[in-house]
């Protein structure tokens, strides 16, 4: 008996009964499309009304998120990275919004982690969800609906969403479509902060910075920050789509952490801006706070301005230069915005012209982005334009907002995000 061709005959013919296997279906590479970094809530008995925590033990939270691109699917991805308390969310959900609380007809995708309806996040940690089976669409809001444990509370938000989003009356209303059982309002995004989608080929770039980059007293509701109205401007000129993600928090710093304003932006950078999938280049736009906060009077209870560190050019500059040095180790292009007007007082007004003059001219950056000669009085360069003064002499108005997006070299960009 001749063995070996006896056993090759075998094989072959059970390689014969065999289906023919395809190729590998390889997992998607992410690229996010909206985010909002957090922020800790002053742990205190008694807080100012602003920083009061809403109640959301046992209740559904539902968030509205107006995405930059199209994907055939999408990934959430929650945190716990501020929080002293373990982060229980028994149900979660996905699904089209009608802006106002409620859910539009269609599908309520349920949102998975692992295969599993609930997720505990131990103090610090981070998760993606399950890809999520709804098909997304740029510009139109979705609803992520979040049920929480019993003894739940908030603990970090991204303070000034600029928008309402909605707390139910007790209950998992996850996937309740009428708005009737949300009837509590928040001005604060929570848990979730970052949305992604199967990536497109084409890059995200970031925003990040302090209240200005945050989109600070636009008109409410109206999404009219300047990140959002560059998205615009770049579907408005026949480019391709772009994802603009707001990394502002309003009162942020470069170089101190505050107990309202967030971890100082060297420090979060590379969680917030960086490591986020998909990113390629970054507009920072940081540094007045530094400035001015130095000279703010201490408050009683909660000083949120704390510490009144005072800074001088080189500070700020070598702060840039370790974010510069963050973004290049991380195969990023970063382009510098010029410090805004602020109506500053002549020390100050020097100090943030100093800066600018590094910013424009110091090599550091990849490239510049003028904000500074978009908004200011020609008149009386240290302030704001009127029609770009939104009232306070520091932020911008809509129109002011609106310029500085048309001040982004948006096709610079998108050669750099088209081509890594």
């Amino acid at each position: 008996m001749n063995i070996p061709a006896l056993l090759f005959a075998a094989i072959l013919a059970f390689a014969t009964v065999l289906p023919a296997s395809g190729p590998a279906q390889a997992a998607p590479v992410w690229q996010a499309i909206w985010t909002t970094p957090l922020q800790s809530v002053p742990d205190l008995a008694n807080p100012p009304g602003l920083y009061a925590k809403p109640e959301v033990a046992g209740r559904t939270v539902r968030q509205i998120l107006y995405p930059d691109l199209d994907g055939r699917e999408a990934r959430l991805h929650l945190s716990n990275r501020y929080g002293s308390q373990p982060l229980v969310v028994e149900r979660a959900t996905l699904a089209r919004s009608d802006g106002a609380g409620g859910l539009t007809a269609g599908k309520i995708a349920a949102v998975t982690f692992g295969g599993r309806a609930g997720l505990t996040l131990p103090p610090g940690a981070e998760a993606d969800s399950d890809p999520i089976a709804l098909p997304v669409v740029r510009d139109r809001a979705l609803a992520v609906s979040l049920t929480l444990g019993p003894r739940q509370t908030m603990q970090a938000w991204h303070r000034i969403a600029n928008r309402v989003n909605f707390i139910s009356i007790p209950g998992d209303h996850a996937a309740t479509a009428s708005a009737a059982d949300f009837r509590g309002r928040t001005t604060h995004y929570a848990w979730i902060t970052q949305l992604s989608v199967p990536s497109t080929g084409t890059g995200s770039l970031v925003a990040i910075g302090d209240s200005i980059t945050d989109g600070l007293r636009s008109t409410f509701g109206a999404r009219h920050s300047w990140p959002e109205d560059l998205a615009r401007r770049a579907a408005a000129e026949g480019l391709p789509p772009l994802a603009v993600l707001n990394a502002g928090i309003s009162g942020n710093r470069l170089l101190s952490d505050s107990p309202c304003y967030g971890e100082r932006l060297i420090g979060r950078f590379d969680h917030d801006a960086a490591m986020l999938p998909g990113v390629r280049a970054v507009i920072l736009l940081i540094g007045i706070n530094d400035i001015d906060f130095a000279a703010t009077p201490p408050r009683r209870g909660l000083d949120c301005d704390a510490p009144h560190t005072q800074v001088a050019a080189n500070d700020l500059i070598d702060g840039y230069k370790r974010v510069i040095e963050d973004a290049h180790r991380r195969g990023l292009r970063i382009f510098g915005g010029t410090l805004t007007p602020a109506a500053l007082p002549p020390a100050r007004e020097a100090l943030r012209e100093s800066v600018n003059q590094w910013i424009r001219h110091g090599g550091g950056f990849d490239g510049v982005v003028d904000f500074d000669a978009a908004l200011r009085d020609p008149r009386h360069p240290a302030r704001l334009l009127p029609a770009y003064n939104s009232g306070d002499g520091i932020h911008p108005s809509d129109a002011g907002y609106a310029a500085m997006a048309k001040a982004v070299p948006l096709t610079r960009l998108r050669d750099i995000l088209s081509h890594p």
